[in-house]
């Protein structure tokens, strides 16, 4: 590479940046996508029939997996040190905490109104053709499970400029009371919904009361909680400790952990305390970001590479799509293996474990072939005047685009659902909208 390239590649970083933090989310999204294609064990017997299983959750050393696998805390620990950095750029250019939201929202609504438009279309064609419902849930649920993150992840973005301003002023004993409010929400779901009135977890089918419901509370305070700590990353909290500090403070969060899934309720797996979130993830929050700390200096010479920065930023532009697109692809590159007379491996066995590195590779080369056209929409608009102005509008779009996801998350994926999502991502865009400043084209 010339140093003229090299020079424009530079430049191309932001001063300050730490590019382990783009890294991490890149890992974290690809782990993701490899996680699900394990889940999805699709394949055929010897004498041909179908085979339909969640393969890994089968696995004797599944639960334990999961309190290395499940990152999604990470992604709330780097989404609150993003925020943080982001915050400060906002205010140095005058914009508001108003502002600063409605640019989180259409970052994240925008790249969901294509991913609506296509669960609504296929989701109402099947139904016009009279396909086997039973078949049609298995799927739906499926594809739908990640929409969870879209609504936490609005929820703390959108509440970050007064959650900084608490961090500000009180420190950790804004993570006291999170910790303390979760542990709250826990106990009443498990001690007195559960157990004192005998509340059932939500039915299979419609839409019923259930348990879970009683624990949606902790989508605020156990992500929020997990945000906070990223603000402490942000401050250098973590980075100021000794690594024997940091490796004690894992091994007190792991210890932590285990006395509180050996409680009733909890489950020993974190995949089960993920939704609705419980106490163990905020405490995964913080081994998490301990144990990023402690990866810094590997990760920061390999993020010096140029191979290793071109991966990042091309896959970091791309990382919304590829979240919420993945698990479409995977099943639509299934229903290809089912139609077309290919031998496919029974799901469990040799073969299948080996093929599942190479299917991976398959569904990331079809989303970013996706993503050509998809990118567009993971764009934030331009500024302009908002369409309209007062601090109430942005909660309310907020509360119109989190609230069918869910319902998604709780009651699974259908057509009814996929429509109001539809509509309710188009209608948020349009509250929080703007209309191009004098002089400035409508690019």
């Amino acid at each position: 590479m010339s140093s003229a390239a090299a020079d424009t590649t530079a430049r191309t970083i932001p001063i300050g940046r730490d590019l382990t933090l783009d890294l991490a989310r890149v890992v974290c999204v690809v782990l993701v996508v490899f996680v699900h294609i394990l889940f999805t064990g699709v394949g055929r017997a010897e004498d041909g029939s179908l085979l339909i299983e969640r393969t890994v959750e089968a696995q004797p050393w599944f639960s334990a997996a999961t309190w290395v696998a499940n990152i999604m805390p990470l992604f709330f620990v780097v989404g609150g040190y993003a925020a943080r950095a982001g915050w400060r750029s906002a205010q140095r250019r005058g914009e508001s905490a108003d502002a600063f939201a409605r640019v989180r929202l259409a970052r994240l609504a925008r790249p969901a109104v294509p991913l609506f438009v296509f669960f609504t279309v296929a989701l109402g064609v099947v139904r016009m053709l009279g396909v086997d419902p039973a078949l049609v849930d298995v799927v739906a649920v499926g594809v739908g499970s990640p929409l969870w993150f879209l609504a936490a992840y609005l929820i703390v973005q959108a509440a970050a400029p007064a959650m900084m301003r608490l961090h500000e002023r009180n420190g950790g004993r804004v993570l006291l009371v999170l910790l303390g409010a979760a542990l709250l929400v826990d106990g009443f779901r498990y001690i007195v919904a559960g157990g004192l009135l005998g509340i059932q977890p939500v039915p299979p089918e419609g839409y019923g009361a259930g348990q879970e419901l009683f624990g949606v509370p902790n989508i605020v305070f156990v992500w929020l909680f997990a945000q906070q700590v990223g603000f402490f990353l942000f401050d250098g909290w973590f980075s100021r400790r000794r690594w024997w500090e940091l490796v004690l403070l894992m091994v007190g969060g792991y210890l932590a952990l285990w006395g509180l899934v050996s409680l009733d309720g909890y489950s020993w797996s974190m995949l089960g305390n993920q939704w609705p979130p419980t106490t163990p993830m905020a405490v995964l929050a913080v081994i998490q970001a301990a144990g990023l700390t402690l990866l810094h200096r590997p990760l920061t010479a390999l993020m010096e590479t140029r191979a290793a920065q071109g991966v990042v930023f091309v896959v970091g532009a791309r990382l919304m799509t590829i979240y919420l697109w993945h698990l479409p692809i995977i099943m639509i590159l299934i229903g290809i293996e089912l139609l077309v007379p290919a031998p496919m491996p029974a799901p469990g066995t040799a073969l299948w474990w080996w093929t599942r590195p190479l299917f991976l590779v398959v569904v990331l080369a079809v989303v970013w072939a996706a993503s050509l056209w998809l990118v567009r929409f993971e764009a934030a608009p331009r500024p302009g005047i908002p369409r309209f102005g007062g601090m109430r509008i942005t909660p309310l779009a907020v509360v119109v685009f989190v609230a069918p996801l869910i319902a998604i998350t709780t009651y699974g994926l259908d057509f009814p659902l996929a429509a109001v999502s539809l509509a309710c991502a188009v209608t948020a865009l349009w509250l929080t909208g703007s209309t191009p400043a004098a002089g400035r084209p409508n690019t």
